[in-house]
């Protein structure tokens, strides 16, 4: 077994390994930590095949900066975990019979050959100035260019809309009107007194 084919295997078998502690674990933190290191290590495996812009784009961004704020947010809220223990029977049946037609699906998929990865051959090895974040952009931009920007719509449909969830006003909330604080005047909030200096007795 060459060097690479190992890094490969392991790199895979930590990845598999953090997927299911992902899903199985109750804590939600130790959840969220081995969803980290799951990102680390499909990281390793896009670097072993030359796409290091999307492997430093992944630890930057999902581990920099999604999984840092989810962290953030489980710890900061008060989680009651027996509570989400009591309805995970109810969706047991539902969630197994799922999990099985996924792995029929990709068994029959990854069984009909179109993948051929028994007989893929060697990536071809780049000059020095080979750059993939330039190949990168030159196939989202020209040959893939239309489901980009369908793909950009919806994320831009889904930021409004949440936006507009956030946003609307509830009886029970306080909520300051920035229209009246621009329109306020001096002499709405402040009234001069005038009162006689007291005597010293």
């Amino acid at each position: 077994m060459e060097f690479k084919q190992f890094i490969f295997y392991f790199f895979s078998a930590v990845l598999v390994f953090a997927a299911a502690m992902v899903i199985t674990i109750r804590n939600p933190v130790k959840a969220a930590l081995f969803l980290v290191l799951a990102f680390f290590s499909a990281a390793g495996l896009w670097i072993l095949l030359q796409a290091e812009f999307l492997a430093i784009i992944l630890v930057l961004v999902y581990v920099g900066a999604v999984m840092v704020l989810f962290l953030f947010v489980v710890m900061m809220l008060d989680i009651n975990l027996v509570r989400l223990r009591e309805g995970f029977g109810e969706y047991l049946p539902i969630g197994g019979l799922v999990a099985v037609l996924l792995v029929i699906e990709m068994a029959i998929i990854l069984s009909s050959g179109q993948f051929g990865l028994e007989n893929m051959p060697e990536p071809p090895a780049y000059t020095a100035d080979y750059s993939n974040t330039r190949e990168l952009g030159r196939l989202l931009y020209t040959f893939y260019v239309y489901p980009f920007e369908i793909a950009a719509i919806i994320l831009l449909v889904a930021i409004v809309a949440a936006i507009t969830l956030t946003m609307r006003r509830r009886k029970d909330t306080k909520y300051q009107d920035p229209n009246k604080q621009i329109r306020v005047d001096r002499k709405d909030r402040v009234r001069m007194v005038k009162m006689r200096s007291e005597k010293k007795v």
